[in-house]
C-alpha cells in the first residue's frame, strides 16, 4: 500500500510564501503545504479555465486557516477541518497555516504546468 509521511516527502516548492512537500500514493498526490506568508496566489491561475483551479482536492486543514474562493462565494477552513475545494476555486492562503491536501496526480499537474510557467513569467 503506497504511504509516505511529511518528513520523507520531498520538498517540490521552496518559496518565500510557501513549502509544499508532494508525493504521488498511485494517481493521487499528497501534498503537505505550509504557508509561511499571506499570500494571494490569484495571478497564478490565469491562463486556466476563469483564471481558477480546476483540480478537484480534499484536504486536512492542521493548523490556521484557508479560504477557497468561488464565482459566487468563499469557503472558509479552520484547523481541524476536513474540506472538499470543487474544481472552479482560487485559494487565499496565510502565514502560519499547514493544510494535507489529496488531489488527482494528472489533474493536479494540469493546473501545476499553469502555475509553473505564471511563476516564470513573473520571475
Amino acid at each position: 500500500m503506497p504511504r509516505t509521511s511529511k518528513q520523507e516527502t520531498p520538498i517540490a516548492v521552496d518559496e518565500p510564501m510557501i513549502e509544499v512537500r508532494v508525493a504521488d500514493l498511485g494517481g493521487c498526490t499528497v501534498a503537505y503545504e505550509t504557508d509561511k506568508a499571506d499570500f494571494d496566489p490569484a495571478a497564478l491561475f490565469r491562463g486556466l479555465p476563469d483564471d481558477r483551479c480546476q483540480c478537484p482536492h480534499w484536504g486536512v486543514v492542521v493548523k490556521g486557516q484557508i479560504i477557497f474562493r468561488y464565482a459566487d462565494r468563499d469557503e472558509v477552513f479552520h484547523a481541524g477541518d476536513a474540506y472538499y475545494a470543487a474544481p472552479g476555486h482560487v485559494p487565499l492562503m496565510f502565514g502560519g497555516a499547514e493544510v494535507i491536501e489529496f488531489s488527482p496526480t494528472d489533474r493536479l499537474q494540469e493546473t501545476t504546468a499553469v502555475i509553473e510557467a505564471n511563476m516564470k513569467a513573473m520571475a
